[in-house]
């Protein structure tokens, strides 16, 4: 073994059974963590068939087989039931969860807000909210420990209110971090009577304990779309961000109708879960792993002190980007997906059945044996410009693929570069224990206990400003 590869990272990992599950158990870990359910096997094989404790299922590891369901037969693949009994009270006809011809309506009228012209514009709006957060740490006055997973949350609030909101939001980030958080916690777990299909009206414990975020967050977005409707419709000088386009885009190519004020509300929940949360997950997995690599850090740091702010662009940034998609690869934001076939079909020589689940999983997909060479290794270099083109499509997932992608990945992307490099300018990031934080799936992909690091002013913190 080269002292290369014997000073790699691997970051821990939950272990992985060796047996299949039965019902109860399964439907414990269900609840409890689906990071559990995953055996031995699925990193190993790429098309798992089989009678799951819930019915017949096919999981699909394979990169083609993956294609085949999220592109070129997506049509045939929806979004389960579970998700939707899941995420629905809140997601319900937002972009996450919608189908057919309410999502294709959707999606036509959102995607001119999120071309790259249009992302590239917001990064002169993320800088400054990023530069503001790292100052309020005042590192120049000594090392501080940092909960990493409410600093990062409020980082990425602060950024998506002022570049999708303009600071409409009314600047309550701890607010929509407490509800968020309790909601993923309790609200957004796998309730065994969902994996069971009981009844809806049957209450769902969790549910029921989480009624109150779900309030909470309709409450707040209601009255931030009834302000701005107001002041659209009183021509009040309306700021020229996400939220007014939502509300005065058409559907241009069909009935020239725009989005309804529940179907905006809808929306803007979804990009606060899927946008806001995950790339606040995302970013502190990214510390934590450059907390353990001192070799990855140190090129980091020199990559960010020769970023040039006035230029607003990335391009530059090859280290930062390769970190941050290495991140995603060990960490995904979204660890499952579960689709249902509406017709027969066939994956890799697999029958599926119509109403047959398809799970793919980023989680299993990104740490396979056959896809990765060392899979667990916290290897960044794999995803520099010279080396990514290696990497199948579809073998690294997490924004999904096909025309479900994630609308927002170029921003996601973007917002999280630009707040890593702003960190590294001024800051060393160092552990503060061996003992490393354990991931946990709820809904995204989240440390069982709360991260912290240390974070102190680097030594040529003057150069680098």
């Amino acid at each position: 073994m080269t002292d290369a590869a014997a000073s790699t990272f691997r970051p821990w990992t939950p272990p992985r059974r060796t047996e299949r599950l039965s019902l109860l158990p399964f439907l414990w870990q269900s609840w409890r963590d689906p990071l559990a359910i995953w055996g031995e096997a699925h990193f190993k094989e790429l098309y798992i068939s089989g009678q799951s404790p819930l019915g017949r299922s096919l999981v699909v590891s394979d990169p083609a087989g993956v294609r085949h369901v999220l592109t070129d037969n997506a049509a045939n693949y929806v979004k389960g039931d579970l998700q939707r009994r899941v995420l629905g009270p809140m997601l319900a006809d937002g972009l996450l969860l919608t189908e057919g011809e309410q999502w294709r309506r959707a999606r036509r009228i959102m995607a001119p807000l999120f071309t790259p012209a249009h992302t590239a514009r917001t990064a002169e709006a993320m800088d400054p909210v990023c530069r503001r957060r790292v100052e309020g740490w005042r590192l120049e006055h000594g090392a501080r420990v940092l909960n990493i997973d409410s600093e990062m949350s409020g980082l990425t609030f602060d950024i998506l209110s002022a570049t999708l909101f303009s600071d409409d939001l009314d600047g309550d980030a701890a607010g929509f971090e407490k509800a968020l958080n309790h909601f993923l916690a309790v609200g957004a777990r796998i309730s065994p009577l969902d994996a069971l299909k009981a009844p809806d009206w049957i209450p769902r414990l969790g549910r029921v304990a989480a009624g109150g975020d779900a309030r909470f967050f309709k409450e707040r977005v209601d009255a931030l779309v009834a302000r701005r409707r107001a002041r659209i419709e009183q021509d009040d000088d309306a700021p020229e961000d996400l939220l007014t386009a939502l509300l005065s885009a058409r559907d241009e190519e069909g009935d020239g109708a725009g989005l309804s004020d529940h179907e905006v509300a809808s929306n803007i929940l979804t990009f606060i879960l899927a946008g806001h949360e995950t790339t606040a997950r995302t970013l502190g997995w990214t510390l934590h792993l450059i907390s353990r690599d001192a070799r990855v850090a140190s090129l980091l740091k020199a990559e960010a002190d020769g970023w040039d702010r006035r230029a607003a662009t990335l391009r530059d940034l090859h280290w930062h980007r390769a970190v941050m998609e290495e991140a995603m690869r060990l960490f995904p934001p979204a660890p499952a997906m579960i689709r249902q076939a509406l017709e027969d079909d066939e994956i890799g020589g697999h029958e599926v059945k119509a109403g047959q689940s398809v799970l793919i999983a980023p989680w299993v997909i990104h740490r396979h044996e056959k896809l990765w060479d060392e899979p667990d290794a916290f290897r960044p270099e794999r995803f520099l410009p010279e080396n990514r083109k290696s990497i199948d499509r579809y073998a690294w997932l997490p924004f999904s693929g096909g025309p479900r992608i994630c609308i927002g990945a170029a921003f996601a992307m973007q917002e999280a570069i630009i707040a890593l490099a702003e960190i590294l300018k001024v800051a060393e990031v160092e552990a503060i224990t061996p003992i490393e934080p354990r991931p946990v799936h709820q809904v995204t992909l989240r440390s069982q206990r709360t991260m912290r690091l240390r974070l102190r002013a680097r030594r040529n913190r003057a150069e680098a400003a």
